[in-house]
């Protein structure tokens, strides 16, 4: 079983080096695939000689997924976001719970750094509300089978909630397994917009995907609060 990491990035020039550096010592075996979405920065320069493979497409999270996939030699994928740290068995834990054929992926648990109270609402009421609804995001590093990217198409290039749609469609051909180790996500966009105001938009955004409301209203409320800086 041979992995390939997906790491989309734009703009990250302030951390892509500590991050591909920490992910080569925790997963050396690894394919390390950086596409790049056309950053104004340092990113490319910085990722250099870091990665497997680094590749460049138009701007676009799910563009750039699909591209990395598209280029991967591994017979998993990981998608990853450039602003985490992964489990020291991270590899170890995907590799066991794919030794049962019938699941399709999975996803690690996440945890925010930090004591407020906001954090431990989104790192932990949110896991289990994400389980009832259904509904699982990029940050908690999304994995699954090559053969099971390739038959649900990839992420559908839409503007948002690509990595939901995602997840709900290889959902539906398999078992999903929940690692309960986690990956540590930077709060630098909690703490940029302010945490309270963010996991509301956050869940807002989340309540109104299931319940089918039209992607621009989604759009419109991401834009309003989740760009503002």
């Amino acid at each position: 079983m041979t992995i390939s990491i997906i790491v989309p990035v734009l703009n990250e020039a302030a951390l892509i080096r500590e991050f591909l550096t920490h992910l080569g010592e925790r997963a050396p075996n690894a394919e390390i695939i950086v596409i790049d979405g056309t950053s104004s920065d340092s990113t490319r320069e910085f990722a250099a000689g870091l990665c497997d493979q680094l590749l460049q497409t138009a701007p676009g999270r799910a563009r750039q997924l699909n591209a990395g996939a598209r280029a991967a030699q591994g017979d998993v994928f990981w998608f990853l976001h450039a602003d985490t740290r992964i489990p020291e068995t991270a590899i170890a834990d995907i590799e066991d719970a794919l030794r049962d054929s019938r699941v399709m992926g999975g996803f690690f648990r996440i945890r925010l750094p930090g004591e407020a109270f906001v954090y431990r609402l989104t790192d932990c009421f949110a896991h289990y509300a994400g389980l009832l609804l259904r509904v699982r995001y990029g940050d908690h590093g999304l994995f699954c089978r090559r053969a099971t990217f390739e038959k649900v198409g990839g992420f559908p290039e839409v503007v948002l909630m690509e990595d939901a749609d995602f997840f709900r469609k290889i959902r539906r051909i398999g078992r999903i397994a929940v690692i309960r180790k986690r990956i540590v996500v930077s709060p630098r966009r909690y703490e940029s917009i302010g945490p309270s105001r963010l996991t509301f938009a956050y869940g807002l955004i989340g309540l109104l995907y299931v319940f089918r409301a039209p992607r621009r209203l989604l759009q419109s409320i991401y834009r309003r609060v989740c760009c503002r800086s």
